[in-house]
């Protein structure tokens, strides 16, 4: 009877009596180390594109007077993709591209 009991005790367990562990995955081929990723994306705050020195280049670079702007303060904290929805067009596709291409080249 406490065999029974102990079985059933088991079987109510979630997971535990017929848990079975899964085989390991087979490890991974050999691939080359992926190439270092870019410093800055359109995804970075403005404020640490700006703080380094060739971030702020290619700010001002593609966006001329971005961070002049009376309003800096209060999108810095934002990244360029973000602050497009912001920007009446003004931040075009082509725009964003150059300057994520500008962006990507900064190691």
């Amino acid at each position: 009877m406490m065999n029974k009991l102990l079985i059933a005790a088991l079987l109510a367990l979630p997971g535990t009596a017929l848990a079975q562990t899964a085989p390991a995955p087979a490890p991974a081929p050999a691939q080359a180390a992926p190439a270092a990723a870019a410093k800055f994306t359109l995804d970075t705050p403005i404020q640490e594109i700006v703080a380094d020195a060739q971030g702020k280049a290619a700010i001002d670079k593609n966006l001329p007077g971005l961070i002049g702007l009376p309003q800096y303060d209060m999108f810095k904290g934002l990244s360029l993709n973000q602050l497009k929805a912001y920007s009446d067009g003004k931040l075009t596709d082509e725009v964003l591209a150059k300057t994520a291409a500008d962006l990507a080249a900064i190691k």
